[in-house]
């Protein structure tokens, strides 16, 4: 009984931690992906749609990998295998 309730304490403090990092991290991502775009379309301004496209395509893949993490995370918090 009392080792269920440490499993599941551990559960929501690691779901906390990979959901954090995973969305600290798309973050910097986000902003690295902005901010390389921004400068492409800076100096070759006739690229801009080019440069804008990928930029999305960019975000949208970067923007995955917390959700992913985030699905795992909560699959891991509900369908926890140690407490079968």
């Amino acid at each position: 009984m009392a080792g269920d309730v440490i499993v599941k304490v551990v559960s929501l403090i690691v779901v906390g931690v990979v959901s954090s990092i995973a969305a600290l991290t798309a973050g910097f991502a986000n902003s690295n992906v902005a901010g390389k775009a921004v400068e492409s379309i800076a100096r070759q301004p006739e690229a801009k749609q080019s440069i804008f496209s990928t930029l999305l395509i960019g975000c949208g893949l970067v923007e995955a990998t917390p959700i992913i993490a985030l699905v795992v995370a909560l699959l891991l918090l509900f369908a926890n295998p140690f407490l079968q």
